[in-house]
């Protein structure tokens, strides 16, 4: 079977990572954390794993440029909310992480629908700012998983979360308004 007739395999890899989203959650609710832990370790490695397999075989579509950050965002910001809800995490910073996408993801559709499209590309401090919310996220899933103690490196990594996530809105936040003239 030729899977670049079918969407490719790191599309279908990439909405096995979709899928996996409502089950993280309810592991999340339910605190079977040890599930939450292993299902989130499996939607990273299969993050790695589609993009690698793209590059690799230059089977990167147009459907998965999109796919794929859709995906991530869906995982992130449903853990971040799933973890506050549950109180593993403060319910601040799951708002700074919600709100940072919602309100870059309009600034985007705001130029679109004004006939002022912005090429889609992740700034350093982004880049920073999603490692910086993954590794959190398995932190918190690790340290719930296995009983540890979060001790001074959570409240610091709570603040290193936010201060990124901030950094990251006020950087596209520039350059959208650099973008649009105003």
């Amino acid at each position: 079977m030729d899977f670049r007739n079918f969407g490719s395999l790191p599309n279908l890899i990439t909405c096995m990572r979709l899928l996996l989203v409502p089950a993280v959650i309810s592991f999340i609710a339910s605190r079977q954390w040890t599930y939450a832990f292993a299902a989130f370790v499996v939607a990273g490695v299969s993050d790695g794993l589609d993009g690698w397999i793209a590059k690799t075989f230059d089977w990167r579509t147009e459907l998965g440029a999109y796919l794929d950050p859709i995906a991530d965002k869906a995982l992130l910001v449903s853990i971040y909310v799933a973890l506050a809800i549950v109180g593993a995490i403060p319910a601040t910073l799951a708002i700074i992480v919600v709100a940072r996408d919602a309100m870059i993801v309009g600034a985007f559709l705001v130029a679109r629908l004004m006939d002022r499209p912005m090429e889609v590309r992740p700034l350093l401090v982004s880049k920073l700012n999603t490692l910086a919310q993954i590794l959190f996220a398995a932190m918190v899933l690790s340290v719930e998983a296995f009983g540890v103690e979060k001790g001074a490196w959570f409240t610091a990594s709570v603040y290193a979360v936010a201060a990124l996530a901030l950094a990251s809105f006020a950087a596209y936040s520039l350059q959208w308004i650099r973008h649009m003239g105003a």
